[in-house]
């Protein structure tokens, strides 16, 4: 039987509960992230994403507008999918799902700090790494840019 994915715009505490798992699992259990660097500020104002498969959320993002040499840009951030919905392309899915997000919202321009493991998943996706890699939560990280 076909599973039924979808993409949702956060929009209630409830699906913000959802987030907060998703992440926490993540994140904060998995990666060994703190908590304190994990949740910021820019949680407040920046656009998130989840991804239900069968209306279970299994997966999150969230996209923000920021400025990057002094352009404007969407920085994409907190990728988070669960283990068990890994491997299947769900990743590869949410991310061309906030790129058109930001896109819609008038967005050509892409920054994200990908996990250097994930060079070559972003890499397939139209990011290239800008610079060298630096830490980001004690996990070595790359800046990787990418147009509409």
């Amino acid at each position: 039987m076909a599973r039924e994915e979808r993409f949702a715009e956060v929009a209630d505490e409830a699906a913000w509960g959802a987030v907060v798992a998703i992440r926490q699992r993540v994140f904060v259990e998995e990666q060994d992230c703190p908590p304190e660097e994990e949740f910021d500020v820019y949680d407040e104002s920046a656009s998130h994403v989840l991804a239900y498969v069968d209306d279970t959320p299994v997966a999150t993002a969230r996209w923000r507008a920021t400025q990057h040499g002094g352009t404007q840009v969407a920085k994409l951030e907190r990728f988070a999918v669960l283990p068990e919905h890994r491997g299947g392309g769900l990743g590869r899915r949410l991310v061309a799902h906030v790129m058109s997000e930001a896109r819609r919202a008038g967005h050509r321009r892409y920054l994200l700090h990908a996990q250097s493991h994930l060079e070559d998943f972003y890499g397939s996706l139209g990011f290239r790494a800008e610079g060298d890699e630096f830490e980001e939560a004690g996990i070595p990280h790359l800046r990787m840019v990418a147009k509409a």
